[in-house]
């Protein structure tokens, strides 16, 4: 029996449900499986092209098998009359970890400091032990823990990677807990449906893990790379991005399902008047993402083409599960609120139409006020340095290897542990180390030997190059420092024949700043670009675009002068992180536009029917309870990253949503409304609506948009 057309066009919501499912079902565990394929080696994350980052590679040649020290200092107690006995003993345990799994070679014997309060050793580990690293470091501290009369901690690059593991443990689960139970919290409350927020969760769901299996299989085969942060960063993009077009999705469907009883007319009609919003808004988002590829920052690459696919994902879900589920549930899904027309006061709308009766009655008061209010918070932007954060800063919380690096700097010289690595020319070290050592802020300067240590031999020569270790006078995160490596890479590139190079986590931190400072000249002229080009053809106008970009332009200037406040005396932060203006501004904006995509494509839509008068006002009343939905769930997801104990990753969830916020509150809700009522038809220039002399036809009563707006 062959199927009626109508019978056949139930069919498509039932495969599109079976086959989410299936992805559901099939990929949804690689949500939790992106950790076997990430890495936290920071190394890893350096701009490409830097001198520092040469350095990197070169410097392995003069480790035999690639090593990670982890160095260990005792702080002595009491006075130092038995400081041969403790040096002694330090010695032995450390020589007893030799052998031990994870361990390279002989660990280096224990040196006292020049105020004898101190002692320090390094011991070599291997660079690949992934999630062993924690139990490693673990088995080092109580290997040295057994000095009598002294205090053991753990710093260098080895402790702060297995801190950082420690950090991201459990991340696939708590962050993700903590996001959707936000998300349903705020959903139950705003909707007050029982079977609406599932099914919103559950297309978020579905989405991260198709995202995650896709990114997986481009991670284990190196096409892009994966750590910590762009995990945790992609879990909150997917679930926030998934929840904002599933709302303005379902809230149009509700509009058609209170006109019509036909489920499938409901959800095309939703569907054709949704679709370009959606996937205008995942474009912009995407694209914007994808202009990270112009970075140098290999972080930053990497979280452009990850976010692009999640966010991609995300638009997937919400154009294809949710309308699925929605035909097949019908009004059940809303229960036990009753679908009704958009402006309808009785749903709620009435708090929206005192804000459109605002905008209507004083629209110059009403953005010149908002204005007002965004340029002040601006003019506190310039106070906020992206100039790097303290290694006693990465943590939010008391992390060990802070703890001992700290110690280490009161004992030994500021760079010890750190020192800067120069490789140059082995016919010319002599000289190179005779610069160094007279270069203002240095300490020391050895060649490393064959034993692998600085000083006590003849230099190790590799491919006729040397590696020469220098001891900063200032910690190796100090603005001194950075600046004691531009004098030393003046100094050593001066020699004649060496061919010298500067790198070392001091020389990193330099190298990133910089090119940060050069990714965002670059990357937001691009990004600002793409928008512009995305909003001129979904919205047909020229001047329209260039009013919404300067608008959230303007809310990402605030929010970064009201974060540098609240960083600085909230929540006692002294330094930015170098890549956050940029991550910041590519998510604000992008996002930010999001909104004013959803209301100015509603706008349009009602001022072809209405004039654009009655367009802005039925525009704002019609899109107003879902778009302030759609950014307090994205602010509270971006929130979530905060309990990852990461100063980063906090001041990103912070600029993050509170830009959100002020973006859907203010420069959404009244400042483009205002300004769009103010300039009238002359703000779809030259589109056909700066041209229509009024109103069009009105439907008939009972059609859709036909509800009365009262102004």
């Amino acid at each position: 029996m062959s199927l009626t057309p109508r019978r056949a066009l139930w069919l498509i919501p039932v495969v599109l449900l079976v086959a989410w499912l299936g992805i559901g079902g099939t990929l949804g565990p690689y949500a939790g499986r992106l950790g076997e394929v990430s890495t936290n080696d920071q190394a890893a994350f350096l701009p490409r092209s830097a001198e520092s980052t040469k350095v990197v590679e070169q410097q392995r040649a003069f480790q035999k098998a690639g090593t990670l020290p982890a160095i260990v200092v005792w702080t002595v107690e009491g006075d130092g009359s038995t400081a041969g006995a403790r040096q002694s003993a330090a010695t032995r345990a450390l020589a007893s970890l030799a052998g031990t799994p994870g361990v390279v070679g002989r660990p280096s014997p224990a040196l006292p400091s020049d105020d004898g309060k101190a002692l320090e050793g390094v011991v070599q580990l291997r660079p690949d032990l992934g999630k062993q690293l924690p139990d490693v470091v673990d088995r080092i501290r109580t290997a040295a823990g057994g000095v009598a009369g002294t205090t053991v901690g753990i710093a260098g690059p080895a402790a702060s990677q297995a801190d950082l593991g420690d950090a991201f443990a459990g991340i696939d689960g708590l962050l993700l807990g903590v996001a959707l139970a936000t998300v349903l919290v705020i959903l139950l409350l705003v909707y007050r449906s029982v079977l609406l927020p599932f099914l919103i969760i559950l297309g978020s769901v579905f989405a991260l893990g198709l995202a995650c299996a896709v990114v997986y299989v481009l991670a284990d085969h190196d096409v892009v790379r994966v750590d910590g942060q762009v995990q945790g960063i992609l879990s909150i993009l997917v679930i926030g991005a998934a929840t904002d077009y599933a709302l303005l999705l379902s809230a149009r469907f509700r509009e058609e399902l209170a006109l019509s009883a036909d489920r499938i007319a409901a959800a095309r009609a939703a569907l054709r008047q949704s679709w370009g919003a959606i996937v205008a808004s995942a474009g912009t988002v995407a694209l914007g993402l994808l202009a990270l590829l112009l970075s140098d920052l290999t972080n930053n690459r990497s979280l452009g083409p990850v976010g692009a696919i999640g966010v991609a994902c995300a638009a997937l879900s919400s154009l294809t599960f949710l309308p699925a589920v929605l035909v097949l549930l019908g009004r059940a899904a809303y229960w036990p609120a009753k679908p009704r027309p958009a402006g309808d006061v009785s749903t709620g709308g009435g708090i929206w139409n005192r804000v459109a009766a605002l905008v209507d009655r004083a629209p110059r008061k009403v953005w010149a006020m908002a204005l007002a209010g965004l340029l002040a918070c601006a003019a506190f932007a310039p106070t906020l340095t992206a100039k790097g954060i303290p290694l006693s800063e990465i943590f939010v919380n008391d992390a060990p290897s802070v703890a001992a690096q700290e110690t280490l700097g009161r004992h030994f010289p500021g760079g010890s542990g750190n020192p800067a690595v120069i490789i140059a020319n082995a016919d010319r070290v002599d000289r190179v180390m005779s610069a160094a050592r007279a270069t203002d802020g240095v300490a020391s300067a050895a060649a490393v030997t064959e034993s692998g240590r600085p000083g006590g031999g003849a230099p190790r020569v590799v491919d006729g190059r040397v590696r020469v270790d220098v001891t900063l006078r200032s910690a190796a995160d100090s603005d001194a420092a950075k600046a004691t490596v531009a004098r030393l890479r003046t100094a050593v590139h001066a020699v004649p024949g060496a061919d010298a190079l500067v790198g070392g986590y001091a020389a990193q931190q330099y190298d990133t700043r910089q090119t940060a400072e050069h990714d965002r000249t670059l990357i937001v002229p691009v990004v600002l670009a793409i928008i512009l080009v995305i909003l001129t053809v979904l919205l047909r106008s020229l001047l329209m675009p260039v009013l919404l970009v300067a608008t959230v332009a303007l809310n990402f200037l605030a929010t970064l002068g009201i974060s540098s406040l609240v960083f600085r005396h909230g929540f006692g932060f002294t330094g930015t992180d170098a890549s956050v203006p940029l991550y910041g501004f590519v998510f604000l904006v992008a996002l930010g536009v999001d909104y004013n995509i959803f209301l100015m494509s509603r706008v349009r839509e009602e001022s072809l029917r209405h004039g654009v008068r009655q367009g802005v006002l039925r525009g704002l009343v019609a899109t107003g309870g879902v778009i302030t939905s759609a950014g307090v769930v994205l602010a509270a997801t971006f929130a979530a990253l905060g309990v990852i104990p990461l100063a980063f990753l906090v001041q990103i969830a912070f600029i993050v949503a509170f830009g959100v916020l002020l973006d859907t509150l203010v420069v959404r809700s009244l400042l483009v409304p205002a300004l769009v009522r103010d300039i009238g038809r002359r703000a779809w220039w030259p589109g056909a609506l700066s041209r229509e002399p009024g109103p069009g036809p009105v439907p008939a009563s009972g059609a859709r948009g036909g509800e009365r707006v009262e102004v």
